[in-house]
């Protein structure tokens, strides 16, 4: 029996969305604005996304954010898949401190690790630029793959693992044919978030980044100090609508794996 829909909690779950999601909604209208001032409707034009893709140190940014992303996304996922899989095979005690350990970067205070990082790679002597910008997204990504992983191993069955060895595959052959494809959702999962974690931050490379190097977070905020331009709103609702994307195959590919798993247990 279908119990009915209370008006009150349906009125309050619409004014915290629209509470969430108007501002968005009416940034991503006025990046279509022709007009410059944003007190005033000019009509529909796409030039400042034009003047977006025209302005060379938006475009700079926006590489040096992008291959962040991507080669600490990808970095994260082996480093990630194989930390969360020598946490599998560990005590069960060790494997659960292990876990909150690896849990604790995600819930740690960004400024905190900004300047962590900053004071740590000082002490090495490394210096301030791309490299270290890349490997600090690359420490605060490999958690987020560790946590996607871990379920999917720990649902997985040992046994079919153990069952490919008696049958004569090597170690390499048993992992890559038998256990990587039941952890797969859980590795493409990590992997995206780790890449839209990357491609949102700022705290982290304000600390890391060095002089003459940027993401694209860092350009918007010192663009937003001399005043806020119409092209910022374009970036904006661009990066606002890459990230609800990825965010979008992340729940499709969930939803999907839990109905997989329901089918199975049927």
């Amino acid at each position: 029996m279908k119990q009915k829909k209370n008006p009150l909690s349906v009125l309050y779950s619409a004014l915290i969305f629209l509470f969430l999601y108007a501002p968005i909604v009416v940034l991503i209208i006025y990046s279509f604005n022709a007009n410059k001032s944003r007190g005033s409707w000019g009509g529909f034009s796409l030039k400042w996304y034009q003047s977006l893709f025209q302005n060379s140190t938006i475009m700079k940014s926006l590489y040096t954010t992008l291959s962040v992303a991507v080669i600490a996304a990808l970095v994260s996922m082996v480093i990630g898949t194989l930390a969360a899989l020598g946490m599998y095979y560990c005590h069960r005690k060790m494997r659960r401190a292990l876990n909150n350990l690896a849990s604790l970067p995600m819930l740690n205070p960004e400024i905190v690790t900004g300047i962590s990082l900053l004071v740590l790679f000082i002490f090495l002597g490394v210096k301030l630029g791309y490299v270290s910008l890349l490997l600090s997204h690359i420490s605060f990504c490999i958690p987020y793959v560790i946590t996607s992983v871990l379920p999917k191993l720990n649902q997985m069955d040992r046994s079919i693992f153990e069952a490919a060895l008696d049958l004569g595959a090597t170690p390499i052959q048993a992992f890559f044919k038998v256990m990587l494809p039941e952890i797969m959702p859980g590795v493409v999962t990590g992997t995206i978030l780790a890449f839209t974690i990357s491609l949102d931050d700022f705290v982290v490379s304000f600390f890391t980044a060095g002089g003459g190097v940027s993401t694209l977070s860092m350009t918007v905020y010192s663009m937003t100090r001399k005043g806020i331009k119409p092209e910022i709103n374009a970036i904006s609702a661009l990066m606002f609508v890459v990230v609800l994307a990825l965010l979008i195959v992340v729940n499709l590919r969930s939803s999907r794996e839990n109905k997989k798993q329901k089918s199975r247990a049927r």
